[in-house]
């Protein structure tokens, strides 16, 4: 991403990377009933926006500049890009806050909690569940934290750096990168999303094993909450109670503001390699996956693509595609990536011995899972149903879930849609006890009801993950689409403690209400 590049106000990622309507009409042909041509992307300047609802101070750092508000009122997910298209902004934020620094953040909040004005934490905006967004009728304010992205302090010796809760993930590799090291943390959304928010949604990252989620990099928080900030050690592990920092992850914005943390580091790698293997079926494909998870050898990469994954990222037609990945920061990986593919083929798998082949499979597979989210987009444009949820469970139940994932909410395409769709299914990360399953579905929907038409299928998804006991996320995060599944998932003990805590650190509740818990009525 360029510096001069305009983020899309409606939908993924920045405007010169959206798809052109000619691009978006020749997708139409892969999926019969479809309008011949997308509907139009409304201007930004054409909006009508409610009448903003708050007078804040001059003093704070608050916008309530049409363009801003329209830009913070929904996240990107297929359900946000399809209502920002249709233009009903009704829900908009009254107004976006744009801190410059911690003491601003402070400020904002005394004001928000004095004057009932709702917060909603938004980092870069990315969320796919509903997380920046606020569905209550009081007034709401989007608080950006972008413009604290500085990395404050780097220490070499223990590999650590203490960084801004609002810096991107270009914005803070740029910073390490002087100093050889790296955060090693690349989620899809790395160019469009904040260190604060993959902090508060226990972000996913692209690697495939071990350090797989943020929660594994923190060295320690600080984060500003309505009734103080709270500040946790530097340490390299503590048996000291239960763990501060382990409150916070994953909090989603409802409990305080993430301003800073120490963040463990890795030197960067200087020596990568991938290889591919194909299987005929699933059992195999699967069994391949838990041997290379359970051997110790960590690989970067190690992501299986179903048949159907295959042929849409166009790594293959017809077979389970398995690409695996390997690097080092202090040796060759040429051993490490051999013994993958030996155990690859000791599970039936065929390894591409030519050269090239293995980095052609990966290459395949990258360049489609970073143009996926646009070309989500101009399929919405197109009134198709396209988008994803993902899970986790541990392996002795992976191909019971697979199997009735893919027919139970295939069959729900079919009931909602009236025709069949595509149901595809890729492991994005793997562990010794399990794998993290990342669902696609792609059908035509109606134009108008495309936003029902998903919530259903939607509905069916996660009725079939609660009763097969698997998450109800991975690591996309809970925010107010996965409630009814978090609730189901969550142990009611750890709900009242849950709430104990909001309504001590938040009492106000003016922080995210809506999110892992119930708002609570006015008045309290």
């Amino acid at each position: 991403m360029t510096t001069t590049a305009t983020r899309s106000w409606w939908g993924w990622g920045t405007t010169d990377q959206a798809l052109p309507d000619d691009e978006c009409a020749g997708l139409a042909g892969l999926l019969p009933g479809l309008p011949a041509r997308p509907r139009p992307v409304p201007d930004v300047r054409d909006l009508v926006l409610p009448p903003t609802r708050i007078a804040p101070p001059s003093t704070l750092p608050v916008t309530t500049d049409p363009a801003a508000r329209a830009a913070r009122a929904f996240g990107k997910a297929y359900r946000d890009v399809v209502r920002a298209l249709s233009g009903d902004l009704a829900g908009a934020p009254d107004a976006v806050a744009r801190p410059a620094t911690e003491a601003e953040v402070v400020d904002l909040l005394d004001w928000a909690a004095a004057s009932d004005v709702v917060v909603v934490p938004v980092g870069g905006g990315s969320s796919v569940v509903g997380g920046v967004e606020y569905r209550g009728d009081r007034p709401w304010l989007a608080l950006e934290l972008t413009a604290l992205d500085r990395v404050l302090e780097v220490d070499p010796v223990s590999r650590a750096a203490r960084i801004q809760g609002g810096a991107l993930g270009p914005v803070l590799e740029a910073q390490l990168r002087p100093h050889g090291l790296t955060l090693r943390h690349f989620p899809q959304s790395f160019e469009f999303s904040t260190l604060g928010g993959w902090l508060a949604t226990r972000a996913g990252g692209h690697y495939a094993t071990l350090h797989t989620h943020v929660d594994d990099l923190v060295e320690s928080l600080r984060v500003v909450t309505p009734v103080g900030v709270n500040e946790s050690w530097r340490l390299p592990g503590s048996g000291a109670g239960p763990s501060p920092d382990r409150l916070f992850l994953g909090s989603e914005g409802i409990l305080g503001v993430l301003t800073e943390a120490w963040m463990r580091l890795q030197d960067r790698p200087r020596w990568k390699a991938s290889a591919s293997a194909t299987f005929t079926g699933a059992t195999a494909a699967f069994d391949a996956v838990r041997a290379i998870a359970q051997a110790g050898l960590h690989p970067a990469n190690c992501r299986l693509l179903d048949p159907g994954e295959a042929a849409l990222a166009g790594a293959s037609s017809g077979e389970w595609v398995l690409v695996l990945g390997v690097e080092s920061a202090v040796h060759p990986v040429a051993g490490r990536l051999a013994e993958l593919t030996d155990l690859a083929r000791a599970h039936g798998g065929r390894v591409a011995d030519a050269p090239g082949a293995g980095d052609a499979a990966a290459d395949a597979w990258r360049s489609s899972f970073l143009r996926m989210p646009y070309v989500r987009d101009g399929l919405a444009r197109m009134s198709a149903l396209v988008e994803t949820f993902e899970t986790a469970c541990t392996w002795d139940r992976l191909e019971e879930l697979y199997a009735t994932v893919r027919a139970e909410v295939g069959d729900a395409v079919a009931r909602v849609t009236g025709a069949p769709g595509l149901v595809n299914c890729r492991l994005t990360h793997v562990y010794p006890d399990g794998a993290a399953p990342y669902f696609t579905v792609l059908a035509a929907g109606r134009p108008g009801a495309e936003v029902a038409m998903w919530d259903e299928v939607k509905a069916a998804a996660s009725e079939v993950l609660g009763r097969l006991g698997a998450t109800i996320t991975h690591h996309h995060a809970v925010g107010r689409d996965h409630r009814p599944g978090y609730d189901r998932q969550r142990p009611e003990p750890f709900a009242v403690a849950l709430r104990a805590t909001k309504s001590a650190l938040d009492p106000a509740g003016v922080l995210n209400p809506g999110v892992l818990l119930d708002e609570l009525p006015a008045g309290r």
